[in-house]
């Protein structure tokens, strides 16, 4: 079991590196400024997936033989700059209408009309869950499973606070990338809270302006992805 200072040191590190903002980020922001905070909440837990997901790729080794070979290292930097391009073609082709006071107005509507439906019978349905609440989810659960530098992250700081003795390495390794995820994970809330605050405060700008900057910090972000490089 890992000592307190160790876990401690551990947890610093890992909040000064949550602390710089990454293609998550962006996704994450730009969802909370266009959907509101349930779909920003739902793409938090799409990058606790993406982390998770890299926590056990590192523990098992998937990791070490993406750093290892060029053709899985490179298939997987394509397939994540792919994604946030078409991220990027998907909001600069939305033009969505209004303005941000407008797109919160149609939200509290929509949420307002949520109570369950009366059927004929007397009995009462509950309305299926917002479809825009799933596909936030998978768009950030994808932005963080296909980020290659997220892998190479995982493979290279955890292992740095392994300690000789406190148990197996793959114990220590997944209780890591455990408190990392965590870390990460209110982390990326607070953005969800600051995004929500800037789309009260942005009121009358228009929705079509957030598409267009999201479709260049994804265009951005995809570009930064294709440069990662893999471990010497």
């Amino acid at each position: 079991m890992l000592d307190v200072q160790t876990l401690l040191a551990f947890s610093a590190a890992s909040a000064a590196l949550v602390a710089t903002p990454g293609p998550a980020v962006g996704v994450i922001l730009a969802t909370t400024l266009r959907r509101g905070r349930p779909a920003g909440m739902a793409s938090v837990l799409g990058v606790v997936t993406g982390n998770l997901g890299h926590t056990v790729a590192a523990v098992v080794g998937v990791s070490a033989l993406l750093a290892a070979s060029a053709t899985a290292f490179t298939v997987v930097k394509i397939a994540g700059a792919a994604w946030l391009l078409w991220l990027a073609v998907r909001a600069l082709r939305a033009r969505t209408p209004g303005t941000f006071a407008s797109a919160a107005a149609d939200d509290a509507a929509a949420h307002a009309a949520a109570p369950a439906a009366a059927e004929p019978d007397g009995t009462t349905t509950t309305p299926p869950r917002a479809p825009g609440l799933r596909s936030a989810y998978r768009a950030a659960a994808l932005v963080g499973l296909l980020n290659p530098k997220a892998a190479l992250f995982f493979l290279a700081f955890l292992p740095q606070f392994v300690r000789p003795g406190a148990g197996p390495v793959w114990s220590q390794m997944l209780l890591l990338g455990l408190v990392f995820t965590g870390i990460a994970g209110v982390g990326d809330t607070l953005w969800v809270l600051g995004g929500t605050a800037a789309r009260r405060a942005l009121g009358r700008v228009r929705m079509v302006v957030l598409d267009r900057v999201s479709a260049a910090l994804f265009t951005a972000f995809a570009a930064l992805t294709l440069a990662v490089r893999r471990l010497a």
